[in-house]
């Protein structure tokens, strides 16, 4: 067996036959379980912890004390002392807290197990104190660090790169509660590196880790990426039109994060010590919580829920200041050394962006609107094409949007294809 380098670091491995036979894929089956619930029960136990701590700071010491837990001055004065917090954990704990996350995609080589410890305490501090990043980057960072550590010394014989396909797959079905997501990233990635053997034999154990993942936090957690929007069961020529201006105008949107990233990113680097670097992109974080909004916190998902289930609730001016402040904390938070991910942030500005434009044009629907708004900027930031589809079409909850949103991400990707995307390389130079 040899193995392929994919996106993100996620490996698969690839038979030397053109298609795999049975003998070689049942062995597979028991590590992509143990793998797959593994990195289910640790994005679990790292959400858990984050949300205990998240009500302590934000619920019961201000309630303590008396005053409102979203006050503009109780947000600068914590998310100024999580980038204290942070900062101390980058700065003094084993490992700095892994890798400058703006330089790193979903996933990357496998980090050292002691570095493990340090990168899920400044990831669930960040999570925790109201930073505008997601769970995903050091969550799937640790789980392919330590499935590549356990299994390297349970099974020598088998291919390390075996492990890290493995976690990222299950730690990606976990994220989204389905292994669907695996399925479609892992896909465009292998794409890109075509080799003999079907797809399938290659998918397959990594697609079984997925399903395990996604059926840990399904029993456990039970997530749902449910809006609660109005259902859109016949789309016509005029959603199509709506989606495909929306997703082209947030693709656009998304892409001034992205060409602005190298530059804070920067200017932060100047400040050189983490010690004065997350201070102040706490300090920052808070003022432009303050500006926009305790909606405009956190890692974006329950936030989103609640545009959803508040149709109608904001001013068109609302809604564009949600999307710009949110934007401007997602670039601040990855650019000053915060640990977390920017898929979920970005899901917030989409979806903001898109109710915008249903404010200004309430003909539009707001299914087409959300799922529109989310596609393109999820475009412009990730460029990975069928989990932006993915994505929007399950906020959309409606199969028949899917064909909508395929052809709106058309002109979408003719914006994007071949600009910065929001993520460096070693250099500080912006991806493209």
């Amino acid at each position: 067996m040899r193995h392929l380098p994919t996106y993100g670091g996620a490996v698969a491995i690839e038979s030397p036959a053109p298609e795999a036979p049975v003998r070689i894929l049942l062995p597979q089956i028991l590590p992509a379980l143990v793998v797959g619930v593994g990195s289910g029960l640790l994005f679990i136990g790292i959400s858990a912890l984050s949300e205990r701590f998240q009500d302590v700071l934000w619920e019961t010491v201000p309630d303590a004390l008396g005053i409102g837990g979203y006050s503009a001055l109780w947000m600068i004065t914590v998310l100024t002392a999580t980038g204290i917090a942070v900062g101390l954990v980058v700065w003094k704990v084993y490992g700095h807290a892994g890798p400058d996350p703006a330089t790193e995609g979903l996933g990357g080589p496998p980090l050292a197990p002691g570095i493990v410890p340090g990168l899920l305490l400044a990831s669930a501090l960040g999570l925790a104190g109201g930073v505008s990043l997601g769970p995903e980057s050091p969550i799937i960072g640790a789980n392919v660090a330590l499935a590549y550590w356990l299994g390297r010394r349970a099974a020598p014989a088998v291919p390390g790169a075996l492990w890290v396909a493995l976690a990222s797959a299950g730690t990606i079905g976990a994220l989204f509660g389905t292994p669907v997501a695996a399925a479609l990233m892992l896909s465009e990635a292998l794409t890109r590196k075509a080799g003999p053997g079907s797809l399938w034999d290659r998918l397959f154990a990594p697609l079984v880790a997925a399903g395990a993942g996604a059926m840990t936090t399904q029993l456990l957690a039970h997530p749902s990426f449910d809006l609660g929007l109005p259902t859109l069961s016949d789309p016509g020529i005029d959603d199509l039109l709506a989606a495909m201006v929306i997703a082209s105008l947030a693709a656009a949107f998304g892409l001034l994060g992205c060409y602005a990233f190298p530059y804070v990113h920067r200017a932060f680097g100047r400040l050189k010590h983490p010690m004065i670097m997350l201070p102040l992109g706490g300090l920052l974080l808070g003022l432009l919580g303050a500006l926009g909004g305790h909606l405009t916190l956190f890692k974006g998902l329950e936030e989103v829920k609640e545009l959803g289930e508040h149709l109608g609730s904001w001013s068109s001016g609302e809604l564009a200041k949600f999307a710009a402040v949110k934007l401007i904390a997602l670039v601040v938070a990855a650019s000053c050394g915060f640990r977390g991910g920017r898929i979920f942030p970005a899901v917030f500005v989409g979806a903001a962006f898109g109710l915008c434009a249903q404010a200004l044009v309430t003909e539009v629907h707001p299914a087409v609107a959300v799922s529109s708004g989310v596609l393109g900027v999820l475009l412009a930031t990730t460029r990975q094409g069928w989990v932006s589809l993915f994505t929007g079409a399950v906020l959309a909850a409606s199969p028949a949007m899917l064909v909508v949103l395929t052809l709106a991400s058309l002109p979408a990707w003719l914006i994007v294809t071949g600009r910065p995307q929001l993520e460096l390389d070693e250099t500080g130079g912006a991806r493209r």
